[in-house]
């Protein structure tokens, strides 16, 4: 079923100046405009479309589809301030409108915000809010151990980067545990770390145990080789420069290798690490 907020395959029923009008089901006639209509197309054939409401809240429907989902997070840049609130560029023909009431902080144009986006209940209009935090951690999450996850850098604190997990919860990436800068908005794959029993999440930027050790032996092989063969990077050399290089501890480094060597695929000099041309 056809709903606003969504994208719908509907049908063709007949054009009018302005445009074609789909079939909405139960939404009633739905205008595709004169802008919007693919080049080539026929009465009673079918199109995928995103609905939304125009500036005048009427149905409509776009071939595009809108940067971010209702239902989702997003960093959007507010482009006009008006006297009902902010409106960001979501790449549609009407841009997103916050309301003052969604606002934490007043809006300016030109700056870029981190969003939700939603239906609102009321009057069935897309809108978007900045109180983020109300829109996250409403159900029981279903997160593994060692998961693999999306996250969205959302906030910095002295702990370290809260980040939103696949679009639903909340976790935090320990400052001593990333060895990059990371930004609002800024999106990243991240591994769970810890679920904590007060129901707070950890989270990582590299799979524990074995796995990291891995990924990290694929990192300094690739690195090698790119060097043509010989790296610098050893035992010898101190934490802060194993951290800048690779992201990771000393003892990260070393069991990693370590693995290499035992798998000859590198040589363990005085003053760094070689590859070993013939290895697998």
């Amino acid at each position: 079923m056809a709903a606003i907020g969504e994208r719908a395959s509907l049908q063709i029923l007949h054009e009018k100046t302005f445009g074609l009008f789909l079939d909405g089901g139960e939404l009633g006639e739905i205008l595709l405009p004169r802008r919007e209509m693919p080049v080539k197309w026929a009465l009673g054939e079918w199109v995928d479309v995103f609905l939304y409401l125009d500036s005048e809240d009427r149905q409509v429907a776009t071939l595009k589809t809108p940067r971010v989902m209702p239902g989702k997070f997003a960093r959007l840049k507010c482009v006009a301030v008006t006297g009902v609130g902010a409106f960001l560029d979501w790449g549609l023909p009407k841009d997103l409108l916050v309301p003052f009431r969604e606002q934490k902080i007043r809006m300016e144009v030109g700056k870029s915000y981190i969003v939700y986006v939603m239906v609102d209940e009321q009057t069935g209009r897309l809108l978007a809010t900045t109180r983020i935090a109300r829109h996250m951690d409403l159900l029981p999450h279903e997160f593994r151990l060692e998961q693999e996850v999306d996250l969205m850098i959302f906030g910095k604190t002295e702990l370290g980067y809260k980040a939103i997990i696949n679009h639903t919860h909340s976790g935090l990436l320990f400052a001593n545990d990333v060895f990059q800068d990371l930004h609002p908005g800024e999106m990243l794959k991240g591994y769970i770390a810890a679920l904590r029993p007060d129901g707070k999440i950890d989270l990582s930027l590299r799979p524990a145990g074995r796995a990291k050790v891995e990924d990290l032996e694929g990192q300094i092989l690739a690195e090698l080789a790119a060097r043509g063969g010989f790296w610098s990077l050893g035992d010898h050399s101190p934490v802060e420069e194993i951290n800048s290089e690779l992201g990771v501890s000393k003892r990260t480094f070393k069991q990693a290798t370590g693995a290499l060597w035992r798998k000859r695929k590198i040589v363990i000099e005085k003053n760094g690490i070689r590859l070993v041309v013939d290895a697998d």
